[in-house]
């Protein structure tokens, strides 16, 4: 190989400084680093021991937090999206935000709310519902808490409510120390909702059905008035139906008056062959004073005591004469009684259209999946926590065996040392 013909070394390029010219030094850090990495690899050889007692020592140490640290359970509950109703999210949030502090920040534009998952998430992070899941589990004890405050706040850490931007499934994790409480938290949250929303709903649908409440006790008090009115008014004068009594007792009358007639014939005619204390005579006078009774007694005759009186018998229907005088009261009476059942039964329809209408209009709480006893637990993860400590444990060896070894690599004559 002709050393001719290769390229020349690479000489150091002058540096022109003033009037002299100073040569740049070769980089020796390459070299240098390479001999650390050498020097430091074989300490930890020749310490390969103390690494190893050092890394059980970590394990062991990592084991042991990872087995004291306190279990942690998730518990999750998944909501469908709810469905929108028109004139249901202002009305709702309006409610909801004025009886319940948590909510300011979600009420704060009542125009603001787009979906009622948005909704959703607002009621379930309110201080109403907090509240009500601490007195409900005694949360103060278990989260040690003395004031309601502090309780609220470690419950929301405790608590996760996400909701999916394009699905739209709600999901709300609880996590806890015990499996069995962290699932009951979870189905609690879903029936709070359900009740609060129902409760705070103040939608055109539930005034109605309000209003419709407030207007059937009404008319029913006044349909039981008129129709206690009218069941006394009957009761005292027989008047059971005047339109049919009338016609009956004028019909009534027309076959006394003519059984009449026929009996005065047969009186006359008995009176022309018998004398006057004949037994036939006397009985064709007493049937014929009879039915003039009866007949007197169907028209209000007033040669009849008891109409002359003006005083009725109970125990029998009022004449002829006295059907047109209670006609009018028992006409009045029952008229208001069926104006009464009238508004009654269509009210009563428009309450049952109300009913459906506002469950129609206040949001469904529709369970996903409910939420079950975890039998997983979710922290701490023991593995992490023990391959932590280890490597923890061996750094910690190494970064001493490094400072051991710089600091004997330093002159004793060093002021530094």
């Amino acid at each position: 190989m002709n050393y001719a013909d290769r390229a020349p070394a690479r000489q150091p390029v002058p540096e022109r400084r003033g009037d002299h010219l100073a040569v740049s030094p070769e980089p020796e850090a390459a070299p240098q680093d390479h001999g650390n990495t050498v020097a430091h690899l074989r300490v930890l050889w020749e310490n390969r021991r103390l690494l190893f007692r050092a890394a059980l020592l970590g394990l062991a140490l990592g084991l042991a937090i990872a087995f004291l640290i306190p279990v942690r359970y998730e518990a999750t509950t998944q909501l469908m999206p709810p469905d929108n109703q028109s004139g249901m999210g202002t009305a709702l949030l309006s409610a909801v935000s004025g009886r319940t502090g948590g909510l300011g920040a979600v009420a704060g534009d009542l125009l603001g709310v787009k979906n009622s998952g948005a909704l959703f998430v607002g009621v379930l992070q309110s201080r109403t519902v907090r509240d009500r899941l601490i007195d409900e589990f005694a949360l103060e004890q278990v989260y040690r808490e003395s004031k309601m405050e502090d309780a609220r706040q470690a419950l929301a850490n405790h608590t996760s409510v996400y909701e999916d931007r394009k699905s739209g499934i709600l999901s709300i994790t609880v996590t806890d120390h015990d499996p069995q409480r962290a699932a009951a938290m979870a189905q609690a949250y879903v029936a709070e909702l359900d009740r609060l929303v129902a409760e705070v709903s103040t939608s055109s649908a539930k005034r109605e059905r309000i209003f419709l409440e407030e207007r059937l006790t009404a008319v029913k008090q006044d349909l039981n008035g008129a129709a206690k009115k009218f069941s006394e008014f009957a009761s005292k004068n027989t008047a059971i139906d005047i339109p049919a009594q009338g016609k009956a007792m004028v019909e009534a009358a027309a076959t006394l008056q003519g059984q009449l007639i026929a009996a005065q014939s047969e009186l006359r005619g008995l009176e022309a062959i018998y004398a006057d204390q004949n037994v036939r005579v006397r009985a064709g006078r007493a049937r014929v004073a009879e039915l003039r009774a009866q007949l007197g007694k169907i028209g209000g005759d007033a040669s009849n005591p008891g109409s002359a009186s003006g005083k009725t018998d109970p125990s029998t229907y009022p004449s002829i004469r006295q059907l047109p005088l209670l006609g009018v009261t028992y006409a009045d009476l029952y008229r208001q009684t069926k104006i009464e059942e009238t508004v009654f039964e269509l009210l009563t329809q428009q309450y049952e259209l109300a009913k459906v209408q506002e469950a129609k209009e206040i949001p469904s709480v529709k369970v996903l999946d409910a939420a079950i006893v975890p039998t997983k637990k979710s922290f701490p993860p023991r593995g992490l926590v023990t391959v932590a400590g280890t490597l923890f444990a061996v750094l910690l060896v190494c970064a001493y065996l490094f400072a051991a070894r710089h600091w004997q690599s330093i002159d004793p004559q060093d002021p530094g040392k």
